[in-house]
């Protein structure tokens, strides 16, 4: 073989190497990878994932939940100033959960359309808001920065 050759075939192995490692992290992290969706896309894709969990995100609609009683069942609307989606959640909700706050849920859609959350995600504070969120609301043209547009 030539020394032209040799380089050849080890350009060639390694290409193949890098191939197959990067292959086999894809295959490892294809059942980590969670998607974003605003209930816009919830409406309008038909290619959403089913038995597959994803995020939702939004703001929870005004009017839409309140504190239970009893119980650890929690049912209200998450909006994009568009479309509306209804989740239900069952376990303890975070203190700083509000009507008209963004929230993003991880969960899956059931057969009745309701988004059966398995974890709520609320802002912290009055300036953040998950990018995900700010972006699918800012993309509405209803919501700029922290306030709802007037209709």
């Amino acid at each position: 073989m030539t020394r032209k050759q040799r380089r050849m075939n080890f350009v060639m192995l390694g290409l193949a190497t890098l191939g197959t490692a990067a292959a086999l992290v894809l295959t490892a992290l294809e059942d980590k990878i969670v998607f974003f969706y605003s209930p816009t896309d919830l409406v309008t894709k038909t290619t959403i994932p089913k038995n597959q969990q994803f995020r939702v995100g939004g703001l929870v609609k005004e009017g839409t939940w309140k504190k239970p009683e009893n119980g650890l069942t929690h049912n209200f609307t998450v909006t994009d100033l568009r479309h509306d989606i209804a989740i239900s959640y069952k376990g303890i909700i975070p203190d700083i959960f509000r009507e008209g706050q963004g929230v993003v849920v991880l969960g899956k859609v059931q057969a009745n359309g309701i988004f059966r959350a398995d974890e709520v995600l609320a802002k912290h504070d009055e300036k953040y808001m998950p990018p995900e969120v700010a972006a699918a609301l800012k993309k509405s043209g209803k919501w700029e920065g922290g306030k709802a547009r007037a209709e």
